[in-house]
């Protein structure tokens, strides 16, 4: 690829890197898990990125290409998944007395996301990125119809993870 290509690749990396990183932190167990994922994305980015064809947004090439590494990634280092996204979010805004409500009500969305399917996680993820019904078809491959029907049932799932979390249940 010439500089130019090259160039523009950096741009595209730099305006959706949190994409990257957010999937790093939802796949990568530790800090060197996620630095290991982090590279293996950039690189399968890289080599793809000659037959990118803009037939759907970059934002939406990059989270499949993304998510598909990651699971290929867990799968071949057969470690547990974990989420931990704490870092990611602005709280600079929050009051110190609401802080802690944000903070615990983080933790107790974020425990109940580790307890969901990879396929699981990816829909929650795309979904709390406001993604449409159809663009997480374009990211998954699921039908619009099937993935509503497994957002409603993720939902009640994580609804009864956080209600016995919350009651000390689990």
């Amino acid at each position: 690829m010439d500089s130019t290509g090259e160039k523009a690749f950096l741009e595209i990396l730099g305006k959706h890197e949190r994409i990257i990183h957010k999937i790093c932190h939802a796949y990568g167990s530790d800090a060197s898990a996620k630095q290991d994922l982090f590279q293996e994305i950039i690189l399968q980015l890289w080599k793809s990125f000659s037959s990118f064809r803009n037939e759907s947004k970059i934002s939406t090439w990059i989270y499949r290409i993304a998510l598909n590494t990651a699971f290929t990634h867990h799968r071949r280092s057969k470690s547990k998944v974990t989420l931990s996204f704490f870092g990611v979010f602005d709280e600079d805004k929050a009051e110190e007395n609401e802080e802690g409500a944000y903070q615990e009500n983080l933790t107790l969305l974020y425990g109940a996301i580790a307890k969901l399917s990879e396929l699981e996680k990816a829909i929650v993820m795309l979904y709390l990125d406001d993604k449409s019904y159809e663009e997480m078809q374009e990211v998954l491959g699921i039908n619009q119809g099937t993935l509503r029907v497994k957002m409603n049932r993720i939902k009640e799932k994580m609804r009864d993870i956080t209600k016995s979390k919350q009651h000390g249940t689990r």
